[in-house]
């Protein structure tokens, strides 16, 4: 509303403003004390994408609460399962796939013998039939057909919606000439930069060439950071406002270990679900993820993995024309001083045993 009226909206953070000194809270006070600091430029003004940017962010996070609404229902129904003693899930890689639905279904239909239910198996999993057989080998009632029936109702109930949200996104993507491509005759518009000889590819191709990101993801991606990169003066600053680096703790000499912010958590959402499809690619980043996981874990691998997928979207994002090139899983291998890797690990094993060791070169 104010902003259709002509006037310049600003959204500050509200420590800024409490930082400072003040006056006795009231709301007739603090916006007459929230105008003089406006007016003295002692706020700065939040990010606020434009108008078309907030159109689609309403339509990527309905879409991301509805699959989270769905996943929520996949739990339940895996926990219903495990009450009535089925561990189907422990010999499946997830209820999703269709064996472990054919089963479920059967369930629900009566059927009780476990030999039956694990004949419904495909591909590889009729490799383990003797595991889907204890598996499956339960306390499954009429009971719990009933309940894992609206179970099922429920997960297939969002399945249209989210893809008219998804068909919505789309088209309002395609509709913003910032997200356009350039085709190879030099023609613009919402259809162009989709082949890969373009030299200006649109901004979702553009992200979608990096490991781990779907064009949905992309554009919920978008949705959030939105396509002007001069928001953020470099890499850095994006990176901070989505809360994906730790903020600076110091007094004096010494430096302590901050906590990261509170940031924008549906695009860390996005990212994470990135870094984790990412590891499982054969790419550097999938790299990156394995050998951090290594030595501190798989949540701090998938963050950081999420940072530098969010710094590779500010580079794709900042100039039209730059294209994702994955440097390759040998990448920090290649680049590794071999002889100065084997005086690390010599260091490491005389302070295990606490005497100096000799290597020699096998014959």
């Amino acid at each position: 509303m104010l902003e259709a009226a002509g006037l310049r909206v600003q959204l500050v953070n509200a420590a800024q403003a409490k930082n400072l000194p003040g006056r006795p809270k009231t709301d007739k006070l603090d916006a007459q004390w929230l105008a003089r600091l406006t007016e003295m430029g002692l706020l700065r003004a939040s990010f606020v994408p434009p108008r078309a940017v907030r159109d689609l962010r309403d339509y990527t996070r309905a879409r991301t609460r509805l699959i989270h609404e769905r996943t929520r229902c996949w739990q339940r129904l895996e926990k219903l399962l495990e009450s009535a003693l089925i561990k189907v899930s422990s010999v499946a890689s997830k209820l999703t796939t269709v064996s472990a639905q054919d089963m479920i279904k059967a369930m629900i239909a009566g059927e009780r013998d476990p030999k039956v239910l694990a004949g419904l198996a495909r591909g590889r999993m009729k490799a383990r039939h003797d595991d889907l057989v204890e598996a499956l080998d339960g306390m499954f009632d009429d009971h719990h057909g009933e309940l894992a029936r609206l179970l099922l109702d429920q997960i297939a109930f969002p399945g249209q919606p989210i893809a008219a949200l998804s068909a919505r996104a789309a088209e309002l993507t395609a509709a913003m000439p910032a997200a356009w491509g350039i085709n190879a005759d030099g023609t613009t518009g919402p259809g162009a930069g989709t082949t890969p000889g373009a030299p200006v590819l649109n901004a979702v191709a553009r992200l979608a060439q990096i490991p781990g990101i779907s064009e949905d993801l992309a554009r919920a991606i978008i949705a959030e950071t939105g396509l002007d990169m001069s928001r953020f003066p470099t890499a850095a600053h994006l990176v901070s406002w989505a809360g994906l680096c730790p903020s600076a703790r110091q007094s004096g000499p010494r430096t302590r270990a901050g906590k990261k912010g509170q940031g924008n958590g549906y695009l860390r959402g996005s990212l994470g679900q990135a870094a984790i499809g990412a590891a499982r690619t054969d790419t550097f980043l999938g790299e990156r993820y394995h050998r951090i996981a290594r030595r501190r874990g798989k949540a701090k691998a998938q963050v950081a993995v999420a940072r530098s997928i969010l710094v590779i979207i500010w580079h794709l994002l900042a100039d039209p024309a730059a294209r994702f090139t994955d440097l390759g899983p040998g990448y920090y291998q290649a680049r590794t001083d071999k002889d100065k890797k084997i005086k690390n690990h010599i260091r490491q094993i005389e302070a295990l045993l606490g005497h100096p060791i000799a290597i020699t070169k096998a014959a």
